[in-house]
Formats: structure tokens, sequence, C-alpha cells
């Protein structure tokens, strides 16, 4: 099943005027959370695990305020970005950065990411955003667009498909964003502030369809700065001022 242990020794994005000795002085402290992520993901999955099956799944949000690193650990997560030290860890996998093909083909077979602005192709519809992500892990583009036909519809954008991102709501936008994210399969889907650049009443629409993406089969990770998001998680570790605590204040 899924294991991720991410051991980094610099989550916040310091700016170029900081100085190396303030990142240096920061460095225990940091490292000290970033082993606190590691260990709240490892107990939660180990107690949700019955012969390496997880019963329920896992729903983790990391909560902090703007520039507090939320978007740098999905980075690495993600195999966006290299850690500056300490291991990725994937299926019991230890991930390396000499093969970056190798990488990309990880992410793209395990790995569902959703971003705040959606990032679809602009000059593709609906349908073949979300297709052309399957094409990276299989050539059959009758497959492709039959699979994600199915998930399309299934956020009712029966009617929408043929549309391009510019025809297409916020809200639409992220359920086309989060189909993409579903058509491989993954097993682990990356958030990061989903519904950071929506209305209220939208955000809740496409946090609840996020939400039910909960699988035995699925980790779900976000981050967001909604408070009342994050407690819906099983998990809720918030990064403050360079340091990660865990929650108690997540859904149980």
């Amino acid at each position: 099943m899924i294991r991720v242990r991410v051991l980094v020794e610099a989550l916040l994005d310091f700016s170029d005027e900081d100085s190396v000795l303030l990142i240096e002085e920061k460095q225990a402290e940091i490292f000290k959370g970033v082993c606190l992520v590691r260990d709240a993901l490892s107990a939660l999955i180990e107690r949700g695990e019955l012969g390496n099956k997880m019963i329920e799944g896992l729903r983790v949000a990391f909560v902090g305020p703007p520039n507090c690193g939320k978007s740098t650990l999905l980075n690495l997560i993600s195999l966006i970005d290299k850690p500056s030290s300490g291991d990725i860890f994937i299926n019991n996998q230890n991930i390396k950065y000499k093969n970056n093909s190798e990488n990309d083909q990880i992410r793209a077979d395990k790995i569902g990411i959703i971003y705040q602005q959606n990032n679809l192709l602009p000059d593709f519809t609906a349908l073949e955003n979300v297709y052309l992500s399957r094409l990276a892990v299989n050539n059959n583009k009758n497959e492709a667009i039959f699979d994600a036909k199915k998930i399309i519809k299934s956020f009712g954008l029966s009617s929408r498909m043929d549309h391009f991102p510019s025809e297409l709501s916020g809200g639409e936008l992220q359920r086309v964003a989060i189909s993409r994210a579903l058509i491989n399969k993954p097993e682990i889907i990356l958030a990061d502030e989903p519904t950071g650049s929506l209305d209220q009443s939208t955000a809740k629409d496409v946090f609840k369809t996020l939400y039910k993406l909960k699988n035995k089969n699925r980790l779900i990770i976000y981050a967001t700065h909604n408070r009342l998001f994050a407690n819906m998680a099983d998990c809720k570790l918030e990064i403050i001022d360079g340091n990660i605590r865990k929650s108690s204040n997540a859904r149980k």
C-alpha cells in the first residue's frame, strides 16, 4: 500500500535576502517538524492497515498561512521538486533523482495533482484535458476517451465536456481538474489550495467532491488555509513559524 516518508530539512520559502545563517538556525526545528509529518502519517496508515491494506483510506490536511511551506511540501511529495536532503519513499521505493523520466512515470502512474488555478490547457476541451493525461501512461486513445467521459459525467459535466476552459465556471474548471487527476486511478491525490480561488459556495461544492474521493486504496493530501475544510481531514498538520505540529481538531 501507500507509504510516504518525507525527510526534508527546509520547508519554508525563504526570500533571497534571508541569510544562510538564518536557515541553519531553523534547521533543527524544521527537521523535527518534518519528522512529525512522517510519524503522523506512518501511525495513521499503520492503524488503517490490515494485511497491508488501508481499510478506509486516509485524508491528510496541511494547514497554515500563505508562504508557510505547504506548497513546497506538496511539490516534494509529488516529485516536482528535489529535496535538499533526506529521502522520499513511495510504496517502499526510495525515490532517486538521477532519472527524471522514471520519476515522471511514477508521478503519472501513482499521483494525481490538483492545482489551485487548475492548470488546464486553454486550447483543449475539458474532455481533451482529461484524456490526454491517460495517454502519458497508456496510448490507447479510445480507452482513454471512454474513461474520461465516464469520470466527467460522474461530476455532472456531461454537457460541458466539449467546452474550452475559457467557457467554464470556476467550479466547473476545478471539477475538470479533479477528473484529470483521477484518470490514471492514482493511489495518492495531492491538492494545493484546490478551493482557494473560488467563492464560498462554489468552494464548498468542490470540496465535497474532493472529500468523496477517499477509498481504501487512496491517500488524499490537501493544503488549505480554510479551517473548516482542514478539520474534516482524518489527520490535520499545522505549519506555523517553520514548525509542524499535529492538531487534535481533525475529524475523528
